[in-house]
């Protein structure tokens, strides 16, 4: 394993550690002061040692070996299979047997939270053209009622602040 930066033993002075005390009978705390850890750092290193021989002086790792909220793969399965026959999270949770907000999180973490995801995304509308350049007709035009409208607004908008509507 990789010892980080901030690490105040390694294998090896841990490995003196346990001489000094075994071999040479230096007491833990003097033992403990020479290597700069704590005492009770120095009886854990020891303890593992005479449980564990040199095996138990190697670093660890610090991974769960156990997490609670993983869900077993078919269960998985079977939240994701009931989703794409578009049921809600509430109508899996119950025929499951499972609390909504487990159902809920591993939708979201499978990524079909909403049920817009269950379709595939429509396709951007594109304009192809033959040949790179060629310009796209498209027809703009102005429609005077919408024209007029604006206009009524501006007028009655200047009629409240007292003034009266410039041409």
């Amino acid at each position: 394993m990789k010892i980080h930066a901030n690490a105040r033993t390694c294998p090896n002075s841990r490995k003196l550690l346990v001489r000094r005390i075994e071999e040479e009978n230096w007491s833990l705390v003097a033992a403990a002061e020479a290597a700069g850890i704590s005492e009770r750092s120095a009886r854990k290193w020891l303890g593992r040692w005479r449980a564990e021989g040199e095996a138990g002086l190697a670093d660890r790792s610090s991974a769960p070996r156990r997490v609670p909220s993983r869900l077993p793969a078919d269960r998985l399965g079977a939240i994701e299979a009931l989703r794409r026959l578009r049921m809600t999270a509430a109508e899996i949770a119950e025929v499951l047997g499972m609390a909504l907000s487990t159902v809920s999180r591993w939708l979201a973490r499978i990524g079909l939270g909403k049920r817009s995801r269950l379709e595939p995304p429509e396709p951007p509308n594109r304009y192809e053209r033959k040949r790179p350049g060629e310009l796209i007709h498209v027809d703009v035009k102005k429609h005077r009622e919408l024209r007029r409208k604006r206009h009524r607004t501006r007028l009655l908008a200047s009629r409240m602040r007292g003034r009266t509507a410039e041409p």
